[in-house]
């Protein structure tokens, strides 16, 4: 498949941060552009709220771009980033709900559960959410619409 978008930022609380450091190192060699949103520490507690804003305000200045978030269980960063209304977030855990989730709901940002998904797993989600397309039909769009 072909990228749809080159830059991603990515972002982790505490417990996502070793998966998003291979996170970081797999997608760079894979040639795209990774803005690195932190945290870096795992040994410092980090709030998923906080997390998900840190993403969303990335997103609202850049709305061609895409996020993973990253946390324990995946769902506390998909809840939050959810609350804002240029953010389409869903947790996937295979690269088939990933790309439904692309073709189907126009999904912006990826969730990951750092303590619940392989890492060469959690790569293959991140790249199928990357070259995957939205199936850009008016049904598509109006649904899209009356979220955003």
């Amino acid at each position: 498949m072909n990228k749809t978008v080159s830059k991603v930022y990515i972002a982790s609380d505490h417990r996502g941060v070793g998966l998003k450091l291979y996170m970081i190192e797999m997608l760079t060699a894979a040639g795209y552009i990774v803005v690195n949103l932190g945290v870096d520490d795992p040994n410092v507690s980090a709030d998923y709220p906080d997390v998900a804003a840190t993403m969303a305000d990335a997103m609202a200045a850049d709305r061609n771009s895409r996020g993973i978030l990253i946390c324990g269980t995946g769902a506390g960063v998909m809840i939050a980033a959810n609350r804002y209304r240029h953010i389409r977030a869903s947790r996937c855990d295979n690269p088939t709900q990933a790309r439904e989730d692309r073709f189907h709901d126009d999904i912006n940002v990826l969730a990951l559960a750092a303590d619940d998904i392989d890492i060469e797993m959690a790569f293959m989600c991140a790249q199928t959410f990357l070259e995957s397309p939205f199936d850009n039909i008016e049904r598509r769009v109006r649904r899209i619409e009356k979220i955003s």
